[in-house]
């Protein structure tokens, strides 16, 4: 210690010959200065050790707080999933109900049309039943009648067409299920197999759809 404070006398002599007078007389004093900054500066220590510490790990209300914050959020999730998936459920009961509404209106006179039909087939029989060759002006009430036949016929397909109601008249055509009712199958010469070779019964369609499918007969391989 008396080398030390020799040196530091030493160091200090040439400008302030006051301070090394001082260290001079007390050579103790230096020791406890010495001392006090060592202990200033462990305590500095420890309070940016403290400070950090408390930085790097939250303190218990913080923790608290981003638990229940991260439950909030996945609360939140769930009600936009649950949200999102009732959008998409009201939106199909929606287009299955407009679906329902429009097919009710092209169909809702299906039976009303099907009534109609027994009509249409009479007034087809009528006409057909007539004489071709009695259609004269030396008969003149029945050409009248006979015109009229024909007139109430072409008025009431003409009804038929502006409600989607069309005839199916498939002579020549190939046999198909869904539109056609075959009442007997017979081999016929020149006729390719599975087309339709004779019409007994005019079918009709009502808006795309198989109202009536026409009874036919079918050619099949000899």
């Amino acid at each position: 210690m008396a080398a030390v404070a020799q040196c530091v006398r030493g160091a200090l002599r040439p400008r302030y010959p006051l301070l090394s007078f001082s260290l001079r007389t007390s050579p103790r004093l230096l020791c406890v200065a010495t001392q006090q900054k060592n202990t200033g500066q462990n305590l500095e220590e420890d309070q940016s050790q403290s400070q950090n510490e408390q930085k790097g790990e939250p303190s218990s209300p913080e923790k608290m707080l981003t638990e229940e914050k991260a439950k909030l959020e996945e609360q939140l999730k769930e009600v936009t999933d649950k949200y999102k998936r009732a959008l998409a459920d009201a939106e199909n009961v929606r287009q299955r109900s407009q679906k329902l509404v429009e097919e009710a209106k092209l169909y809702g006179i299906q039976s009303f049309c099907k009534d109609l039909l027994e009509v249409a087939d009479i007034l087809e029989k009528a006409t057909e039943s007539v004489p071709k060759e009695e259609i004269k002006d030396e008969n003149p009430h029945l050409k009248s009648l006979y015109e009229g036949l024909v007139m109430t016929e072409v008025q009431i397909q003409k009804v038929f067409k502006k409600h989607g109601l069309l005839r199916l008249n498939p002579v020549g055509a190939k046999f198909d299920p869904y539109e056609h009712e075959a009442l007997f199958h017979a081999p016929m010469e020149g006729k390719e197999p599975g087309t339709i070779a004779l019409v007994s019964k005019i079918g009709y369609k009502l808006h795309g759809r198989t109202l009536r499918p026409a009874l036919v007969g079918v050619v099949k391989d000899a």
